[in-house]
């Protein structure tokens, strides 16, 4: 699939700014993780996130990567789960790290001010 500059920059932008870890990322390619996985020491202790993050905050996070395209939740028999994966445009961007031998990019000044302003008005351009 391919998705335009401007798509796939504020994603890296997205999740560059986040507490997540590309291992939390790989294993959401191949499976749903719960949100209870991700927060407090446990998410940190499974290798999820770079800090202790409590639900709310990890929440708020995971729901603004759904916005900019990277997540979505999962969905079973009753309706939508605590449980997120990734989308396409997720998973390309994974495997071309991935195959690079990359981890996420670090965010510049730049980049973690321009995630805040979109974050913040939600405006996922």
């Amino acid at each position: 699939m391919h998705y335009p500059r401007s798509t796939i920059n504020r994603a890296v932008r997205a999740v560059a700014c986040s507490p997540f870890t590309i291992h939390l990322l790989m294993m959401m390619r191949s499976q749903s993780v719960s949100l209870q996985e991700m927060c407090d020491h446990s998410g940190v202790t499974a290798g999820y996130t770079q800090t202790a993050l409590s639900e709310r905050q990890a929440e708020d996070t995971l729901l603004w990567l759904i916005q900019v395209g990277l997540l979505r939740r999962e969905v079973d028999g009753q309706g939508l789960t605590d449980s997120f994966r990734l989308t396409p445009l997720g998973r390309q961007l994974i495997d071309q790290w991935q195959h690079q031998g990359k981890d996420i990019p670090k965010p510049s000044l730049s980049d973690r001010f321009q995630n805040l302003c979109q974050r913040w008005v939600r405006i996922p351009v």
